[in-house]
């Protein structure tokens, strides 16, 4: 699961890492490993339990980009990664624990928003080296949170939907259309970069017959200090539609979409 997984294949790592409720904490003798939300990118939203597991820790594992939001955190031995070499740097981080380091991964925002494929992974190569040392969570700040408080969109009126994965993702968006169509909700969406991202977003809502004039906002590298937020309707957000990479948007990749109903 560390590897080149075929999500075709399954069982997706998220679905792996979400099969069984953590044990209680005294029925390990062992240390567990901690898999962190760092939150959206400003220090001043890790958690103090978050930063705790972070500067305890001998070895610290995760993406090149969430690393260093945290690497004057800690004197531990940094390993970073990219997709292309993440099972490596599992690999290597799962060796460490199962000799006794005490061991972190860090992923950004909140991995119960967005991030279980990451911690399936984590989880399934350290249970390889070693089944008796727990995987637990500690939560963060979702950039999904920041983005609800900066748009007005209270949670229990909102649909929230992930595209931040690997895998299809038609049944997500059939559920964000029939959410603002069929229930008139708010909408929070994490987009995928690059395939999936707002102008992508709001063509396929358009095309599933959501109101076009709907309120749409790009919440860009929330907290951080170049933190913007892009207004639109939904239909002057479609025209930014198109493309796969980088150069065919005019967004980062750290971005939240809100689409807000009318409120009466």
């Amino acid at each position: 699961m560390s590897g080149e997984y075929d999500l075709e294949s399954g069982p997706d790592p998220a679905t792996f890492a979400a099969g069984a409720a953590e044990p209680d904490s005294d029925e390990r003798a062992v240390d567990p490993v901690y898999a962190v939300g760092v939150g959206p990118g400003n220090q001043e939203y890790l958690t103090p339990r978050g930063r705790r597991a972070i500067r305890e820790a001998d070895v610290v594992v995760g993406f090149t980009t969430v690393v260093e939001f945290v690497a004057d955190l800690t004197n531990a031995d940094l390993l970073t990664c990219g997709y292309k070499d993440e099972a490596d740097a599992l690999e290597a981080f799962g060796e460490r624990v199962a000799a006794g380091e005490s061991g972190t991964a860090v992923a950004m925002g909140d991995p119960n928003h967005s991030g279980y494929q990451f911690v399936g992974k984590v989880q399934n190569t350290v249970e390889r080296h070693d089944s008796e040392i727990p995987v637990r969570v500690i939560p963060g700040v979702s950039s999904i949170q920041m983005a609800a408080s900066r748009a007005r969109t209270p949670m229990e009126d909102t649909e929230f939907v992930t595209l931040h994965k690997s895998g299809d993702l038609e049944g997500d968006m059939d559920r964000l259309a029939r959410a603002a169509t069929d229930d008139e909700r708010h909408l929070l969406v994490l987009p995928r970069p690059y395939d999936r991202m707002p102008g992508n977003i709001a063509q396929y809502l358009l095309e599933e017959g959501v109101d076009p004039d709907l309120e749409a906002l790009v919440l860009e590298k929330l907290t951080h200090d170049d933190e913007q937020i892009h207004r639109f309707t939904l239909a002057e957000l479609s025209e930014h539609a198109g493309g796969t990479g980088p150069e065919d948007t005019p967004f980062s990749d750290l971005v939240v979409l809100a689409v807000r109903q009318p409120v009466p």
